[in-house]
């Protein structure tokens, strides 16, 4: 009996101490990249928020992705941002710290999540507006979205479309 109580804690303690980059999830960014961006723009972007602003936001990446002003892939969208040459070599660029579209993808910080209930649920939102278009149009042509408690001066000249969960979106007038 206690030999069975301790395989059961370790077993618990090597679930609960497995890192990110050992629980992937759903799928890995080698499977599905386009997929992997998305959900990371999800989970660092609306993850504390509820599951329709969560969709929201994945919608604004998609609406980018077919507005000409942006790039043409998921992934370029939400890697987007300013770059320079890097100190160390000056044939590579180098995203420049807090200049990006999205502020977690140039802040400086790892970019492995860390709550892995919340990645997996980021998955199945990115896999489920990709696959299925579920949610698709949440946003009602939102191209842009700012936390609700920033006043970000591009906002007024963007046309608002509303409030969902902790986040304001706006689109082109």
């Amino acid at each position: 009996m206690h030999k069975l109580i301790f395989c059961a804690a370790v077993f618990v303690a090597t679930i609960s101490s497995a890192s990110s980059l050992d629980a992937k999830g759903l799928f890995t960014a080698e499977e599905r990249s386009e997929m992997w961006c998305l959900a990371q723009n999800i989970y660092y972007e609306a993850r504390g928020s509820n599951r329709a602003d969560r969709v929201a936001v994945a919608d604004v990446v998609l609406n980018r992705v077919e507005d000409t002003r942006y790039p043409n892939t998921i992934c370029e969208v939400v890697k987007q941002g300013r770059q320079k040459p890097s100190w160390k070599d000056p044939n590579k660029m180098v995203m420049v710290r807090n200049a990006c579209q999205f502020s977690w993808y140039c802040d400086g910080k790892a970019d492995d999540p860390k709550d892995l209930d919340s990645w997996v649920d980021a998955q199945q939102i990115a896999y489920n507006i990709i696959t299925w278009s579920d949610g698709r149009g949440l946003s009602e042509g939102s191209t842009h979205y700012h936390a609700d408690y920033v006043k970000p001066k591009w906002a007024r000249d963007m046309q608002l479309v509303g409030r969902i969960g902790v986040h304001i979106f706006y689109r082109w007038e």
